[in-house]
């Protein structure tokens, strides 16, 4: 092959390349490790450096960006791309039904339901088979020419499988992982952070500079034809058609019978919008038959025959009535907005994080603000910017207290960290904190001992440390409001199952600073009792796989401490376990610093056994890819964590690479 003529190997090279990228990010099948990728990737570019007169636009190498561009042309669409009618409830969707099933004179419709993305809708033209032209969608009529952008999308073909005139319609989006990346890029070289992730697209895509947009990661799924095909009857059918051409098609979509089965359809992602990596702000209902949408037409600017369910916001305006701050079990101060209660994504939302002082400041968020409330891609609401237009003069900026607001006592806020603390061990708020968290699932899983009861047994002075946990009577809690003989006897029951609670359930509830569960999970194993651990010095500490100067520390400084050295001899006392029941495994840990995640179907291993088995050698079973992700292990439908492996260059493999990786030590199994 390296003897080809150099127009020759380009081709070659070019189609190899163009196979790779179909595989790796429209299938995730990948063929080749990225180290063979980057080769051919290397040889493609330095021969058409050599050969400048071959480059073509739809070369793999062009998606890197070429020269900026002056301004954006403007684009006559040939097909107008019309905006579509909202359903926002139940009622919306029959009368929808109701006037199609009318007009086509039949008693029930054929619908396909697809995830409405929240980005930035795009036209793509293709000569034979060639991307020739991207534009915006604009006012529906004419929009923005974006093609030198729009060829940096690593998933979008620049060459089709089939040589064919077409337009397509697709939406251009960041991933949740993508749009963190970018606003924290955006944040160290003193940029302002992009509202949200359509936000981020439309200001990508809008950039003169290509090589900009090309760093951002945007993905586009495409979604329908401009115009029919011959031999193509139905939108499910042309979106096969696009599938097999290789574009981005979503495999969320499906096909159902009648506006009942559409309706669970859209219910359902009520609660599962957040499985994905990927903002959406509802579901697309369509007829799926071209003829009857033909019959069907338009009226004014919005097809008869589609029509978009809107699901609840995520992202709402209220008022920010006033700030107070929370102290964490740590000691840490938290200063958190207490909102005009709203409703977002289906719950009332009445407070939301505003996480440290610096972000109030770099936000310039003030008391009686008008702010926007943003609750998709995290669990906790976030106050997310200002209305600055909305301002009355009436608001307040907001001081950190200098003192505790639990106790009173200093709060200090070291140089080189954002948040600041309550340094009295002794704090109540902290002292109701560490018991929650103690008895929390996580740690100590003691079933009963919620808020309220941890409230009351601290207000009371029954538990001044976790240890008096341990020490109460039936008598002491039926004491208290609203607990009946009968509660108080399962709390009891519970308390006492759990102390055969593991030892790094038992470091992970000691509430260290620092240590969460992977690195008690870690500390137990290796040291195996609580007695060794207490005993290491820093220096070993440090020495430990996993364990960094930080957590060795924090480790020592907690151990260091007389009165954590009392409490965990109490705790001993008490009958709770201290040591590992784990035996050393004749193996080794041939994972240790491995770390894996699955996802998909799995066939040859259950989940849970995966996860065991690589904790048993060693290694760690995470629940989301990160870069320190090793290998993601993917199985058949694997979604959006395999998505977000490929975005940090994480390695994939298949269950049975991981079988074959794993084989040699499951002997003792």
């Amino acid at each position: 092959m390296q003897s080809a003529p150099p127009a020759e190997r380009i081709e070659q090279l070019r189609e190899e390349i163009r196979r790779h990228d179909y595989r790796y990010y429209v299938l995730n099948q990948p063929e080749v490790a990225d180290v063979e990728y980057d080769r051919l990737f290397r040889e493609l570019q330095a021969l058409e450096q050599a050969h400048p007169e071959l480059i073509t636009p739809d070369s793999p190498t062009q998606r890197v960006g070429g020269q900026p561009v002056d301004a954006f042309g403007v684009v006559e669409h040939k097909v107008p791309m019309l905006s579509l009618a909202n359903a926002f409830d139940e009622a919306d969707l029959r009368a929808f039904d109701e006037r199609v099933r009318k007009r086509l004179g039949v008693d029930e419709v054929e619908y396909v339901c697809e995830l409405k993305f929240d980005g930035l809708a795009i036209s793509l033209t293709y000569e034979n088979g060639a991307l020739a032209q991207a534009a915006t969608r604009g006012d529906g009529l004419r929009g923005e020419d974006v093609t030198h952008n729009l060829r940096t999308i690593k998933n979008l073909p620049l060459r089709l499988q089939e040589s064919r005139d077409l337009v397509v319609r697709g939406e251009v989006y960041f991933t949740w992982t993508a749009f963190e990346a970018t606003n924290e890029a955006r944040a160290a070289a003193g940029e302002p952070r992009f509202a949200n992730p359509r936000n981020a697209a439309a200001g990508s895509l809008r950039q003169l500079d290509p090589r900009i947009t090309a760093k951002r990661g945007l993905l586009i799924f495409v979604y329908g034809l401009d115009w029919a095909i011959p031999g193509v009857t139905a939108h499910k059918e042309a979106l096969e058609l696009l599938k097999r051409l290789g574009f981005p098609v979503n495999h969320e979509t499906v096909v159902v019978r009648g506006i009942d089965a559409a309706i669970a359809h859209c219910l359902l992602w009520h609660e599962r919008r957040e499985e994905l990596d990927y903002e959406i702000d509802g579901i697309v209902i369509k007829v799926n038959s071209y003829k009857q949408q033909k019959d069907l037409g338009a009226v004014s600017r919005s097809p008869r025959w589609a029509i978009a369910y809107k699901l609840p916001a995520t992202e709402v305006t209220t008022t920010l009535e006033d700030i107070i701050v929370s102290v964490g079990r740590t000691g840490a101060l938290t200063p958190v907005a207490v909102l005009t209660p709203c409703e977002i994504a289906g719950t009332i939302v009445k407070r939301a994080t505003l996480h440290n002082e610096d972000e109030i400041r770099r936000k310039d968020i003030r008391i009686g603000d008008t702010v926007v409330v943003h609750k998709a891609g995290a669990v906790i609401p976030e106050v997310l910017s200002v209305i600055e237009s909305k301002r009355t003069g009436n608001e307040r900026l907001f001081v950190m207290p200098t003192e505790c607001p639990e106790c009173g006592s200093q709060v200090d806020r070291p140089p080189d960290e954002a948040v600041a603390r309550c340094m009295n061990a002794n704090c109540p708020a902290q002292l109701k904190e560490h018991v929650r968290h103690f008895a929390s699932r996580r740690a100590m899983d003691i079933e009963g001992f919620g808020e309220q009861l941890v409230n009351q047994l601290v207000e009371a002075g029954h538990v001044r440390n976790v240890a008096d946990v341990f020490c109460l009577g039936e008598e002491t809690l039926t004491n208290l409001e609203r607990v009946g003989t009968i509660l108080a006897r399962k709390v009891l029951a519970n308390i006492e199952a759990s102390k055969q609670q593991s030892l790094a359930r038992l470091i992970y509830a000691l509430g260290i600073r620092h240590v969460g569960e992977h690195v008690a999970e870690v500390l137990a194993d290796h040291y195996g009792n609580m007695e060794a651990l207490m005993s290491a010095s820093e220096e070993d500490l440090v020495l430990v796989h996993e364990i960094g100067p930080e957590i060795a520390r924090s480790v020592h400084f907690f151990f260091g401490q007389e009165k954590n050295r009392e409490l965990v001899a109490r705790l001993a006392e008490a009958g709770v376990r201290m040591k590992s029941d784990k035996a050393p495994r004749a193996g080794g840990v041939p994972l240790a610093g491995k770390t894996f995640v699955f996802t998909g179907k799995l066939e040859r291993f259950k989940r849970e056994d995966a996860e065991v088995l690589v904790k048993s050698l060693g290694g760690r079973a995470a629940g989301s890819v990160s870069a320190k992700t090793s290998y993601v292990v993917a199985g058949d439908d694997a979604g959006s964590k395999l998505e977000k492996a490929r975005l940090l260059n994480v390695a994939v493999i298949t269950e049975a690479d991981f079988e074959e990786m794993v084989a040699p030590f499951r002997s003792g199994d």
